[in-house]
């Protein structure tokens, strides 16, 4: 582990990517965005990399954008913002669309960009205490880092703008209830639990995973006839590789598979 504002360490097959700067409730600047950007694009060229959790350091997931920094932009704000969203929604759009899954692990709080970062994961999994809230038109701003896009898909259009309108927190229990998070976990369990899910996506087809995830992110936009044509498309290609061919033999052979992502 290295003292850079995102720590990553591959372990077993799982990016362990963890943002570092627990003094500012690991809120991301300039720098800390190019540096989780490098690290999604390691996850995403390293082979070796089958999953991927996100998490904080400290008591916070993220607190959002590091808003001392804004003010001391002065005139240079929107300059700054460019710089910050560029690096930030390349990091994100390299996270959705890589093969491996990624889980957000949500300590604390995830606010502004931290909500929209931990929305971007495939899968969330939040301890009892955490709690979103998008905060961005509370200091005047609007929502980046893509929460516009995944938070209406992930609890409906209305709830998305309650939540960015009013800036109201929703607790892990609300989140859980509204279809925001996957599962909420006691404090203390909330590491584990995440290492274990992350550890079991990643025995499994990468291959097969990534090209989910490719698809429903098309899907909102594609067509029936298109989408079913993509669907095709993808099974197809899949079906040559080494994964499917273990994966139907397991299967028939009453064993468990051991995919190897080719």
């Amino acid at each position: 582990m290295s003292n850079e504002t995102v720590q990553m360490e591959v372990i077993d097959g799982v990016a362990h990517l963890t943002l570092n700067r627990p003094k500012t409730g690991n809120a991301l600047d300039v720098d800390t965005a190019k540096l989780l950007l490098a690290a999604a694009d390691r996850c995403d060229e390293d082979l070796a990399v089958r999953a991927a959790i996100i998490t904080g350091s400290g008591p916070m997931f993220c607190a959002g954008g590091d808003l001392k920094s804004f003010a001391a932009a002065g005139d240079r704000l929107p300059a700054l913002l460019t710089e910050l969203t560029g690096a930030l929604h390349a990091a994100v759009s390299r996270l959705a669309r890589m093969r491996p899954p990624v889980i957000a692990a949500v300590n604390g709080a995830a606010a502004g960009a931290g909500m929209s970062l931990a929305c971007s994961a495939d899968l969330i999994v939040a301890a009892e205490s955490a709690h979103f809230t998008m905060a961005y038109t509370a200091v005047g701003l609007t929502p980046d880092g893509s929460s516009t896009y995944f938070l209406p898909r992930l609890i409906g259009l209305q709830r998305a703008k309650e939540l960015m309108l009013t800036n109201r927190r929703l607790s892990a229990t609300e989140a859980l209830a509204w279809g925001l998070v996957n599962q909420v976990v006691p404090d203390a369990e909330l590491a584990d639990t995440a290492k274990r899910l992350a550890h079991r996506l990643a025995e499994g087809p990468t291959l097969a995973l990534g090209t989910v995830k490719r698809l429903l992110l098309s899907s909102a936009t594609q067509d029936l006839a298109s989408q079913l044509a993509a669907e095709t498309r993808a099974i197809v290609s899949i079906a040559e590789t080494r994964d499917s061919r273990e994966g139907i033999s397991a299967f028939v052979e009453r064993r468990t598979a051991t995919f190897r992502a080719a």
